[in-house]
């Protein structure tokens, strides 16, 4: 098991890319705040995703010039029901995410439009992020799921041109579990706002050539997102890495 406590928690930076989704953070709060939407998790309201998350395309993606990874497979959410995001600590989170919801849910690297079969079955979605971080409260919005009281599950698999020490660095909305090629990398527990490199990993190797990284995130109320990038040991951004993407939109 990957001692956590190796991780580095960086100075918090200000979020970034908040712009028309800012535009949420009321409805949210007046949702969270409604009995009824506690009885139903499932919003109503309209968004056009387009905004923030757009089909993915078969061509390999690059890292940004910040180096976030901006292409995923997306599941749509599993409901796991909590009403506040106090509760998140790390033995909480770490059973949570242990539960199997779905079959190869830790080595399944799934393809666009593959459905697997939860409670009710769910669909992966490739998206490429049209910020650094990814949107999974509008991902679950514009599909009409449940946006919080779940769990979002994300997978990407990245070529690398050569091995290489990296540290993964992250942020996420609300608590979040990440692995690399099938071994715990990070956790984030507790009630957290989204902020870039919130945590840092201990020295991590990609592999030459194929590696899947693979995260959940848990929320109770209110908005759901993350980011993910590599860095080096001088916390600069390694963007020498093509993202693939199986069964992409044409």
């Amino acid at each position: 098991m990957v001692d956590i406590a190796r991780g580095r928690h960086l100075s918090a930076k200000s979020l970034r890319g908040m712009g028309q989704f800012g535009r949420l953070v009321t409805a949210v709060a007046a949702l969270v705040a409604s009995p009824a939407m506690a009885q139903n998790p499932v919003s109503d309201a309209t968004i056009d995703l387009s905004a923030y998350l757009v089909p993915a395309s078969t061509a390999s993606a690059r890292p940004d010039d910040d180096g976030f990874i901006r292409r995923w497979l997306l599941l749509e959410p599993i409901v796991k029901p909590n009403r506040s995001n106090a509760g998140f600590t790390g033995s909480y989170v770490r059973n949570a995410l242990a539960q199997t919801y779905f079959p190869g849910q830790m080595t399944i690297v799934p393809q666009n439009g593959q459905i697997v079969q939860a409670a009710t079955p769910l669909t992966w979605h490739a998206y490429d992020a049209q910020r650094f971080d990814v949107k999974l409260f509008a991902f679950a919005q514009a599909l009409g799921k449940p946006t919080y009281g779940v769990i979002f599950w994300a997978v990407t698999v990245i070529d690398s041109p050569k091995e290489q020490t990296v540290r993964m660095a992250v942020g996420s909305n609300s608590a979040s579990m990440w692995w690399l090629n099938g071994e715990e990398a990070l956790g984030l527990f507790d009630d957290r706002r989204m902020v870039m490199d919130d945590m840092v990993s201990r020295p991590l190797t990609l592999k030459k050539g194929r590696n899947v990284v693979r995260g959940a995130v848990i929320n109770g109320p209110g908005l759901s997102d993350f980011c993910l990038r590599f860095i080096d040991d001088s916390e600069q951004p390694i963007r020498d890495l093509n993202i693939v993407t199986t069964g992409a939109a044409k």
